[in-house]
């Protein structure tokens, strides 16, 4: 089952690497601890704990949320002497999603059948999603070239070593694997949105039934009201983003298992 404490999503959408390439590559691979290199007193704290703030307050309150001021609120600090650690808004989210995606579990997946080690790539990255709901609003088609990031990848391609396939499929497999679960933690995203309106699933469903039977001709849609009455006997609600992942995931290895087979 999708986890049910993801918040709501914000439709804006962030944009990574979209800050000075050069500050943000220096930032990235900093050294542990790492403190801005400055004339005058020692600054009080270092970058990896301005990135955990951030983070933190994006966790707490969303993506749109997480300005610099409020960053800098959270670690105590003037808003201007943050920009001592980062430059500004668009290298601290490189910073951020490349600290939680370095932070993810990385277990040894060699030993288990192939789409064994798909379904736990997939669940990591579902889970991910779940302990960071704001990322769902970060588009990443130019991803920050950092250690997580590169960690993520490497362990990632790993799980379709041995396939037969080549460079350029495994890159598309893993691509057409993560867009997938992406797609599936938006929408679970949107369902627990609209669980948290004044309406339940079973109040609102309440309401509309008798309005709908008084319009609604079951001979003129004689398939949508069989398979529509047997999806909503099975998971009690009009859709259910538990189901649709682990049946949708199913149906995503299958398609690779064709290509698999074919090499």
């Amino acid at each position: 089952m999708l986890s049910e404490k993801m918040d709501d999503v914000p439709p804006t959408i962030a944009r990574t690497s979209a800050g000075d390439p050069a500050r943000t590559i220096e930032l990235l691979w900093r050294r542990p601890g790492a403190r801005p290199a400055q004339r005058g007193p020692r600054q009080g704290h270092t970058v990896d704990e301005v990135v955990a703030a951030a983070i933190a307050v994006a966790d707490e309150e969303g993506l749109d949320a997480t300005t610099m001021r409020r960053v800098a609120q959270a670690l105590g600090i003037g808003t201007m002497s943050l920009y001592t650690y980062v430059p500004g808004k668009a290298e601290l989210l490189d910073l951020m999603l490349d600290t939680v995606l370095g932070q993810m579990p990385r277990p040894d997946l060699s030993e288990l059948p192939w789409r064994a080690r798909l379904e736990a790539v997939a669940r990591a990255n579902l889970t991910l999603y779940e302990r960071h709901p704001w990322m769902l609003t970060v588009s990443t088609t130019r991803p920050p070239l950092g250690p997580g990031v590169l960690a993520k990848y490497e362990h990632e391609l790993r799980a379709f070593e041995g396939l037969g396939l080549d460079d350029v499929e495994i890159d598309a497999a893993l691509t057409y694997l993560l867009g997938f679960v992406h797609s599936s933690a938006r929408s679970a995203a949107d369902q627990r949105a609209a669980r948290s309106d004044a309406m339940t699933d079973e109040q609102w469903w309440a309401v509309s039934s008798p309005l709908l039977a008084r319009v609604y001709d079951e001979a003129a849609y004689p398939t949508a009201s069989r398979v529509g009455a047997a999806a909503g006997a099975a998971h009690n609600a009009a859709y259910s983003a538990g189901h649709a992942y682990e049946f949708g995931l199913q149906r995503v290895l299958d398609g690779l298992q064709v290509l698999i087979e074919r090499r």
